[in-house]
């Protein structure tokens, strides 16, 4: 059975750093505030900004990726109830990995393409002037199948500079929805995997009324929420299978890496998930299976060094049960994390992993793994797809390795994953089953 996506629309940009983050969440905090119930959504794979889209309006975000889901999956994420629908952009609006058969790229713009919501640009004009009307009529031209509305001009640094703009743009024919003057506090405090957590935040709320209260100042909000269309008919939806009925679920600043779409899926599928803090020495609850997402396990190492009542109940809880960690998870899961300073703490020991973040190195890009050994959830020699995303160093992965892990251009990966006994680890975060 089919089902209609609502209508939306999609903020992006030509690049990272134009101010789409911060766009994104004075709209949502807007539209909330006019009694609008707004679905967000983030393309691609993100974990940080769905938690401030969250906290913007009072609605859960989902990530739409079309490199690791398939029509199906996506079909379950575009029909969520609401009255539109908004989705934040990733990098630059075409940004993805190389193209391959009938796959998407995993960029923004295939989600325009296959949703139908036009395209709304950030464009930070800082630098230059009539110039920002050939950028945005490349962006406009690029591609058929997506609509680019109109842009949304940042930074500007003068009445003037505005009208240089807003003049070069209209003679190319391209809507202006707004002008956002230059501010200095117009930014969210960063860390090396992107954005600080939403829940670091002590005056998240304050910040976000105060981005909602710069737009409505700067923006035409009544043209932005006419321009919402889109909403084409969907098939029959997919999710993942949950791991195990009760899934006791490690939950805290450390580890709050988790994909909204997969938890809820499971939730859907009759699990239950039972939450802990590693942090406040909690130990894993009574469930089928434990499990331990990614997030900043490297900035918390000497605290859950000494959490023993966590590590004991987990090491207890691994002796006949099945225990997964995905990428900080993992980590935590093996002998040795050597933080930044070069100080090396010891973790769980339920996997022999060593891992180090004193030399760092990025390690980034989707991933398609063949499982070579079952975890909890999924059969050997099933594919699942995925995303890797951090800085540590391997220094040792004695275990079995858990799957052939093959990147986006089917280049094999040394980021096997590992599996000891009950116990299995990846550095990619899964994102969907292989269809």
């Amino acid at each position: 059975m089919s089902r209609a996506t609502i209508p939306g629309l999609i903020v992006s940009a030509p690049r990272s750093g134009a101010g789409k983050t911060t766009v994104m969440l004075g709209l949502l905090r807007c539209l909330a505030e006019d009694g609008v119930k707004v679905r967000p959504y983030k393309c691609g794979p993100d974990y940080i900004d769905p938690a401030f889209h969250r906290a913007a309006c009072g609605e859960d975000s989902r990530n739409l990726d079309s490199w690791a889901m398939e029509a199906g999956v996506l079909a379950d994420q575009l029909g969520l109830p609401g009255q539109m629908a908004m989705a934040e952009g990733s990098m630059g609006l075409f940004d993805g990995v190389a193209k391959a058969g009938a796959s998407g790229n995993g960029s923004s713009a295939d989600i325009a393409a296959i949703t139908g919501w036009p395209v709304v640009v950030v464009m930070d004009v800082s630098g230059h002037a009539q110039t920002v009307a050939a950028l945005a009529a490349g962006l406009k031209h690029f591609r058929r199948d997506v609509r680019v509305a109109g842009v949304i001009l940042n930074r500007v640094a003068s009445p003037r500079h505005e009208r240089l703009c807003r003049l070069a743009l209209d003679d190319a024919g391209i809507p202006v929805f707004g002008a956002l003057p230059r501010r200095g506090d117009l930014t969210l405090p960063e860390r090396h995997l992107g954005l600080v957590q939403a829940v670091e935040h002590t005056d998240l709320q304050a910040t976000i009324a105060s981005y909602a209260a710069f737009l409505r100042a700067h923006i035409d909000l009544v043209a932005l929420r006419g321009l919402a269309s889109g909403g084409m008919s969907l098939g029959a939806s997919r999710r993942c299978r949950p791991p195990a009925q009760r899934i006791a679920l490690a939950r805290d600043a450390a580890f709050s890496f988790t994909y909204p779409h997969l938890l809820a899926g499971w939730r859907a599928a009759g699990a239950e998930i039972l939450p802990f803090s590693p942090l406040a020495d909690e130990r894993p609850a009574e469930a089928d299976c434990c499990w331990l997402p990614g997030g900043y396990p490297e900035l918390h190492a000497g605290r859950l060094a000494g959490a023993q009542n966590f590590l004991g109940g987990l090491r207890r809880f691994a002796e006949n049960k099945p225990v997964h960690g995905e990428c900080g998870g993992y980590m935590v899961l093996g002998e040795s994390l050597t933080d930044a300073d070069g100080e090396s703490h010891r973790m769980a020991g339920l996997l022999g992993l060593e891992t180090s973040y004193a030399n760092r190195r990025m390690h980034l890009g989707y991933r398609r793994a063949r499982l070579l050994s079952p975890l909890p959830g999924h059969d050997r020699g099933q594919s699942l797809l995925g995303h890797e995303f951090h800085y540590s160093t391997i220094l040792s992965q004695p275990d079995a390795p858990l799957a052939e892990v093959l990147d986006a251009d089917g280049n094999p990966v040394p980021e096997t994953g590992s599996r000891r006994g009950n116990v299995t680890g990846t550095f990619f975060h899964m994102i969907a089953e292989a269809p």
